[in-house]
């Protein structure tokens, strides 16, 4: 959990899945068992506001078996991220509309785990 803001900021992810499974127990100085030795709601209490702040996210935890997990699919989409070896304004505008809708088709059904129809 420490170095999750590393790691969110070291990738650049459109798109940030995680999981966070409490496995075992520790015991406190007097033998008493904890299966869970520190205080979480979500993942997302461990990540900077600035960095949740770009995305849009969706948390499912199960609270009785200690399990957390988090989905992070960036708000702002730049397609200038995406060009390789071109640049924007070599692309006709009809034909750059249409390469932002499938890549954000494509973001989508990865954040979402389901086929999307394309727009037409």
């Amino acid at each position: 959990l420490k170095a999750l803001n590393f790691l969110i900021e070291s990738f650049e992810s459109d798109i940030v899945i995680m999981d966070y499974r409490v496995r075992g127990f520790t015991r406190d100085i007097h033998g008493e068992k904890h299966y869970i030795d520190h205080r979480i709601n979500s993942i997302q209490d461990f990540i900077e506001e600035e960095t949740r702040n770009l995305y849009q996210t969706i948390d499912v935890n199960v609270f009785e078996e200690n399990i957390f997990h988090t989905k992070m699919m960036l708000q702002e989409f730049k397609i200038d991220d995406y060009l390789y070896g071109i640049k924007r304004a070599d692309i006709p505008e009809d034909q750059l509309e249409e390469i932002e809708q499938d890549l954000q088709r494509e973001i989508s059904e990865i954040y979402y785990a389901r086929n999307m129809e394309p727009s037409d």
